[in-house]
């Protein structure tokens, strides 16, 4: 039984946002409060996590639809750009540099754990029931699933090239989409949490975090040591660093990305078609650029809080999208998708344990394949608001691999179909 009605309950987005907004408030105000109820509730849910996991529930029972809701495209094309620019700032490329291989390793890690367990995902269930991943024609599963391999190695632009040379049937593409939106968002679930309890799972895995916890103490003493009480000019110089080079990556999308697909479309197998590739790439390295300049100094009017604030509206937006019962629709497809990611894990978790990785670079190495520029970087931060652009180099890097990869992954998934 679907729980979400045909209409939800709010479709005013101006209303969807305030209700987002005072959620977040009271998720804050708690983790804050000084009562023993909280401290321990808090304990064991990060508040990160509510922040992604209420507005699920909200979609779910039809308080709310993202279908029919813009807040998303306005949080990923605004405020993640921004937010970007502003917890860049203060960056440490020093710090960044001295994290090492290990990044780059669990990243690749994931990347092979997506590559791997399509096919796998399909002989494992194959074996007990071969009709959930048969088909032939535009209804072939393999071909559905090779767009799934296409957002998790890249990206949304990555799954768009996957649908254009496979050509699944739009009602299957259908189903492989959710199937990648719920299954995807489950796991970033689990990493959310899994930030939450980092040491833990460090400790497990007999990591040296410590290159970690430099760059994150170096960057707070920085922040330290400039803090201010922000003067209204401030506050008007951030909004215009923000939101001008966010201005200037819309820019660079809506001209450099058409010019790409008409002029030099063997490009596009990097991705570079992609409007949204150009905003991030821009906003990420405006953010850079400015942190080595005297604009660096405006983190000590609280540049990395307001960036902070639009992440979490960001995660809320995410976590709108993700209709639970929706299982319920094509159970047989997410039991696919599900063994696939399990195969995603394992393999992250072994090679880890295997190299001695810190959590962090577990986490983010795979949101940077599976969620890609827009959820990478929400991961990153749930571990520290200054880690966010090490998530951004990371999905940078799977937009350049993800038709590649994506590619392999679907002819391997023919094979053995």
């Amino acid at each position: 039984m679907i729980l979400t009605p045909a209409v939800a309950l709010l479709t005013n987005d101006a209303i969807v946002f305030g209700l987002l907004m005072v959620i977040l408030a009271v998720i804050f105000i708690t983790s804050n409060s000084e009562h023993p109820f909280w401290q321990k509730f808090y304990t064991f849910v990060p508040a990160l996590l509510l922040c992604y996991f209420i507005p699920s529930l909200l979609t779910t029972f039809g308080v709310v639809s993202e279908a029919d809701s813009n807040l998303y495209f306005m949080a990923s094309r605004y405020l993640l750009p921004a937010c970007l620019v502003l917890l860049t700032l203060s960056i440490d490329f020093k710090g960044i540099l001295n994290l090492g291989p290990k990044a780059i390793i669990m990243f690749l890690t994931g990347t092979t754990g997506i590559l791997i367990g399509g096919p796998l995902a399909i002989i494992i269930v194959g074996f007990f029931n071969p009709d959930v991943v048969g088909g032939a024609g535009p209804e072939a599963v393999w071909r559905g699933l090779s767009t799934i391999a296409g957002s998790w190695i890249g990206g949304g632009a990555n799954q768009a090239a996957m649908y254009e040379v496979f050509g699944p049937s739009d009602e299957l593409f259908g189903a492989m989409v959710t199937v990648d939106i719920i299954v995807a968002n489950i796991w970033m679930a689990f990493l959310l949490y899994g930030a939450g309890i980092s040491d833990r799972v460090d400790g497990w895995f007999k990591a040296d975090s410590s290159a970690i916890t430099e760059l994150k103490n170096n960057i707070e003493e920085y922040r330290a040591s400039i803090a201010r009480v922000p003067s209204f000019l401030d506050l008007v110089k951030l909004g215009a660093v923000a939101f001008g080079i966010t201005a200037i990556g819309h820019i660079a999308g809506d001209t450099i990305a058409p010019w790409i697909s008409e002029n030099a479309p063997v490009l596009e197998q990097f991705s570079l078609d992609s409007s949204f590739f150009w905003i991030i790439v821009v906003a990420t390295t405006g953010g850079l650029i400015a942190s080595l300049t005297k604009i660096r100094e405006l983190e000590g009017a609280g540049a990395s809080k307001i960036g902070s604030i639009f992440i979490y509206i960001l995660v809320m937006t995410i976590g709108m999208k993700m209709d639970i019962s929706s299982i319920l629709d094509a159970p047989g497809f997410f039991i696919v998708g599900a063994v696939w990611i399990l195969i995603h894990i394992t393999l992250l978790l072994s090679v880890g344990k295997l190299i001695k990785a810190p959590f962090f670079f577990t986490a983010v190495g795979s949101q940077a394949n599976i969620g890609g520029a827009a959820s990478a970087p929400v991961v990153a931060s749930a571990f520290h608001p200054a880690l966010a652009p090490v998530g951004v180099l990371l999905a940078v890097l799977g937009y350049a691999l993800g038709t590649y990869a994506a590619y392999i992954c679907a002819w391997l998934m023919q094979a053995v179909s």
